[in-house]
């Protein structure tokens, strides 16, 4: 029986394979890169906060039933430490009606022994047309 793929790249490597497994639909691969932890936490938009790996595997199932959802993550802000890592998105994509849409997600990334995972994700509606990417001003 060949050895099952595991992840033990950075937070930003996890982000990636993150957003990939849910463009292919892939829900293996996306539990594959959450934390062990009993209490991580995902909330979709509009929806309730779910705690746990059951919890949360059962609402990307019905999500991903369906096939992929051509999520593309841009507009990278991180905040890190030397265990955890905090990404704010903008995720582009198309609504149902075919119009370009976006939503903003948090996603928190913990350092393990198995490398990066995911802790936290969180995704809101983003009311009007997506955010302009400016670079922030660092003043001395």
């Amino acid at each position: 029986m060949p050895a099952k793929k595991t992840h033990n790249g950075s937070a930003a490597e996890t982000e990636a394979a993150f957003y990939d497994a849910l463009n292919r639909a892939d829900l293996e691969a996306l539990m594959a890169l959450w934390a062990e932890d009993d209490e991580i936490v995902c909330v979709h938009p509009g929806g309730p906060r779910l705690i746990g790996h059951v919890a949360i595997r059962n609402a990307w199932a019905a999500i991903l039933e369906h096939g992929g959802l051509h999520i593309s993550p841009s507009q990278l802000h991180e905040t890190h430490t030397l265990m955890s890592s905090v990404h704010t998105v903008v995720e582009g994509g198309t609504a149902a009606s075919g119009e370009p849409a976006h939503l903003l997600a948090t996603n928190v990334y913990a350092k393990t022994p198995r490398g990066w995972r995911i802790v936290l994700h969180h995704v809101s509606i983003a009311p009007g047309p997506a955010p302009v990417d400016t670079p922030s001003q660092i003043l001395h």
